[in-house]
């Protein structure tokens, strides 16, 4: 079996994030009438906030650039190719039925180092012509949230092969379990995440419905979790047999959809290496410790995870991601599972 972590010369692939401008919300009551959204040490608790007419979500495209920093990349649709993005707050709106939900502000500067742009990114749905006040402005909790973002996750209810070759749920999995990978055979499962959260617009998981990659079952994943797809015929004309695709390039509306609406359980499972593993029958990545994803894990874990795990998540899979346009055709998905059969 090649072990895939060979590298090749591919760029990495940014993560996206669905944003809305600064200016897409404005303050209709409180200290700062009038105003749109800024950054934290401008904002002030019991604000009351309004979705302005026409806004709209676009994706901004960013590259890890250290703790909380980011870079845009050259193909994202908002922002300035290479502007640095910090990461600032998260916040924390109530609607007037009660319902809260969280919004992380980004802040993009420029060259001189002055605010370009403020981006928002809400994590619950936004209505039109709804009142919304801010309750909470946490600095501290933005880098969590994004990183429970970012983790590549599989939902409750997924079965996961195990080095016995037994298929169990992954929500009945414990430390120390070995899961049978890819390319290093059977491996200890080092840590275990679980998080609960709303399954909204472009956050919402992506169903593989059953046969469709060979899956036995269906498979409920992330939007940005990636799948290992071995081609015994380049059809894509990826260039190579062995790639990785992110689920939410495969949705076609019919075997392969969006689940929007309610709540998820996301679970992520993390090994002393970034991992392939199988769930329901297919080829799947396990968690990948980076800048985004590492505060995800608790403080004393991961200073004690620190020594052991050293640079062995350095070398992902990244170099055998999929470009993207290679897969903007009719039903990838399909020709991804004739590409499997050759």
């Amino acid at each position: 079996m090649t072990d895939i972590r060979k590298p090749l010369a591919l760029p990495s692939t940014a993560f996206a994030l669905p944003v809305l401008p600064g200016t897409a919300l404005e303050a209709v009551s409180g200290a700062n009438a009038g105003d749109t959204l800024s950054f934290a040490t401008d904002l002030v608790p019991d604000d009351v906030y309004s979705l302005t007419r026409g806004a709209r979500l676009r994706n901004l495209s960013l590259h890890p650039d250290g703790p909380a920093r980011f870079r845009v990349s050259k193909d994202s649709v908002v922002g300035q190719p290479g502007a640095l993005i910090h990461l600032d707050s998260c916040l924390t709106f109530m609607s007037p039925d009660g319902q809260t939900g969280d919004m992380l502000v980004l802040v993009e500067v420029d060259e001189a180092g002055d605010v370009a742009e403020i981006h928002a990114m809400p994590l619950g749905p936004l209505a039109p012509k709804t009142r919304y006040s801010l309750v909470t402005i946490d600095p501290e909790r933005a880098a969590t949230r994004l990183a429970e973002i970012a983790c590549v996750s599989f939902t409750r209810g997924t079965h996961i092969t195990m080095a016995s070759g037994e298929q169990r749920l992954i929500e009945d999995l414990r430390l120390g379990d070995r899961v049978l990978t890819r390319d290093e055979g059977p491996q200890e499962i080092r840590w275990i995440g679980h998080n609960t959260t709303r399954a909204h617009g472009e956050q919402a998981p992506i169903v593989i419905t059953a046969g469709t990659l060979h899956n036995a079952n269906d498979l409920i994943v992330s939007p940005e979790h990636r799948l290992f797809i071995y081609q015994r015929a380049d059809i894509l004309g990826a260039g190579r047999s062995e790639v990785l695709v992110r689920a939410r390039l495969l949705v076609n509306g019919t075997t392969v959809y969006r689940q929007p609406g309610g709540f998820v359980d996301y679970f992520q499972i993390l090994f002393d290496r970034h991992q392939i593993i199988y769930a329901e029958g297919i080829a799947a990545e396990t968690l990948l410790l980076d800048p985004r994803t590492k505060p995800v894990l608790p403080d004393a874990l991961a200073e004690k995870l620190a020594a052991t795990l050293g640079t062995r998540h350095a070398v992902g899979l990244d170099v055998f991601e999929i470009d993207a346009q290679l897969l903007d055709v009719p039903n990838v998905a399909d020709l991804l599972r004739r590409a499997s059969l050759g």
